[in-house]
C-alpha cells in the first residue's frame, strides 16, 4: 500500500509499505478470498450485510472496502457488531482486520444516496 501527498502536511508525504496477510497465530499467508466485488446499493432501506459472521466464524479475516462515487458527498457508513466504524466518502477506501464471531461482528454497510456502487473483496483464513 502506498499513499502519498502533497497538501496533508507542510512537508510531502509519502508512505510505502508490503505485508503478507497471514493466518491467526502463524506466518501461512492467507489463501482464501470472496474475490472482488461490486455491489449497488439504493438508500432509504435498511442496513445491509456484507459479510455475515456467521460463515466466516474465526480466523484473521481482512476486508478491503471503497467507494466508487465520484459526488464528495456520497459516502457508506460502516458498521461492525452493531457500533458504527466510520464512513467512507467518495473515492475512500478502507483496508482493516476482522474477526468473524457466530452471531455477531457482521459488517453492515449504509448508502447515503440512491445507486451507489460499493468495492469490496474479503480475505479468508480458511
Amino acid at each position: 500500500i502506498t499513499i502519498n501527498s502533497t497538501d496533508l502536511l507542510s512537508d510531502e508525504l509519502s508512505l510505502s509499505t508490503t505485508a503478507t496477510l497471514t493466518e491467526a497465530s502463524n506466518s501461512t499467508g492467507l489463501t482464501g478470498t470472496s474475490g472482488l466485488g461490486r455491489k449497488k446499493l439504493a438508500s432509504g432501506h435498511a442496513q445491509y450485510t456484507l459479510f455475515d459472521g456467521d460463515q466466516y466464524a474465526n480466523g484473521a479475516h481482512k476486508i478491503y472496502l471503497k467507494n466508487t462515487s465520484t459526488t464528495a458527498t456520497d459516502h457508506f457508513t460502516i458498521e461492525i457488531n452493531s457500533e458504527q466504524m466510520g464512513k467512507l466518502y467518495a473515492g475512500d477506501w478502507a483496508f482493516f482486520p476482522w474477526e468473524a464471531n457466530a452471531d455477531t461482528n457482521d459488517i453492515k454497510i449504509d448508502p447515503s444516496a440512491d445507486n451507489m456502487v460499493l468495492e469490496y473483496m474479503l480475505f479468508i483464513d480458511e
